[in-house]
């Protein structure tokens, strides 16, 4: 949804199908999906409200899909307001269907041996491109995402550099809780997830013909 410097459409001129928002979702869930399992099984960490997720389950031992989908909550009604229903519908569906399959996944796939740098960038284009399909089909991940986006269409401002600044943060306080090994690898995929947002997903473009 990153706009160039032109007025920014609301509508698709041509909105997609249910079938197609199904599809759409089902593919970019699992793309992300399989990337946040990658990231997890390193035991390392990313920005925004999957980040703060992961941290909260990795310091309490909570199930990460059961942390994400609560620290999501509160960012409902304010994306209702701001953003409308069908967004906060939709991003409510793919927040509780990415919280499922998180915990679902590993079950059919676990790794012996996974290099830092390779899992990390394999994360970050798997749950990037996973999440511009999400966008794509007029929804979200919830939580800081919805702030970003937010701040894009009203600014112009691009959303993956708004995710960067939040990031920016939340690496900070990580800092301070975990080895720095892990905070280091752990943002290197973070600036890969945020990369791949900012240079591919410009909302003038996605308007269908």
């Amino acid at each position: 949804m990153c706009p160039a410097p032109v007025p920014i459409p609301t509508e698709y001129k041509r909105p997609h199908t249910p079938l197609e928002d199904v599809q759409g979702f089902a593919i970019g869930l699992l793309t992300a999906s399989v990337g946040l399992v990658i990231l997890s099984s390193l035991g390392f960490i990313t920005g925004q409200t999957a980040g703060l997720a992961l941290i909260i389950s990795y310091l309490t031992g909570w199930s990460f899909g059961v942390v994400f989908f609560a620290v999501n909550l509160p960012f409902y009604a304010f994306a209702w307001k701001r953003l409308g229903a069908e967004f906060t519908l939709k991003s409510f569906f793919c927040v509780t269907a990415l919280s499922v399959m998180v915990e679902w996944l590993p079950r059919g796939m676990q790794f012996e041996y996974l290099n830092p740098i390779l899992g990390t960038t394999i994360f970050g284009v798997l749950t990037g491109f996973g999440l511009l399909g999400v966008f794509r089909h007029k929804g979200s991940l919830g939580g800081l995402g919805v702030i970003a986006l937010m701040i894009q269409d009203r600014t112009g401002f691009r959303a993956g550099y708004v995710q960067l600044i939040i990031d920016a943060v939340l690496f900070s306080a990580a800092f301070f809780l975990f080895e720095t090994r892990v905070v280091l690898y752990s943002l290197y995929g973070a600036l890969i997830l945020n990369g791949v947002i900012a240079f591919n997903h410009r909302r003038d473009r996605y308007i269908a013909d």
